[in-house]
């Protein structure tokens, strides 16, 4: 097997790790912010209580998207086309864009609520 073949098969098996990360990380986030979501709008009726489970979901949602644009990084790792280079600019687009209206949103949030957060 030669070394750039090899290299191959281990970049393609450290962006299934990275991209099954994030995927976990967002179906955590997503399953606890259901249960939160059941379980404090049972108890209490208020809309204010929703506002910290959508935090929390941004803050998973945000930390998965991270992880999945690491892992579209290290998909071109090694001998990048130029078509893959550009399907690369894209999605890191789309995820960076993605990513900051989320974080812009929890900045807002967390000043609604009154805790302060991680700067935007």
């Amino acid at each position: 097997m030669r070394l750039e073949e090899l290299l191959h098969q281990g970049d393609q098996v450290v962006v299934a790790v990275v991209e099954i990360a994030g995927a976990v990380i967002i179906f955590v986030g997503a399953v606890w912010a259901a249960l939160r979501f059941v379980v404090d709008g049972l108890r209490r009726r208020d809309a204010a209580v929703f506002t910290p489970i959508r935090l929390s979901l941004g803050r998973f949602l945000t930390l998965g998207l991270e992880f999945q644009l690491a892992a579209d990084i290290l998909r071109t790792a090694v001998s990048p086309t130029f078509d893959q280079i550009a399907k690369l600019a894209a999605i890191a687009t789309i995820r960076t864009a993605l990513n900051f209206f989320l974080r812009r949103e929890i900045a807002q949030e967390q000043q609604q609520v009154g805790r302060p957060g991680p700067p935007p």
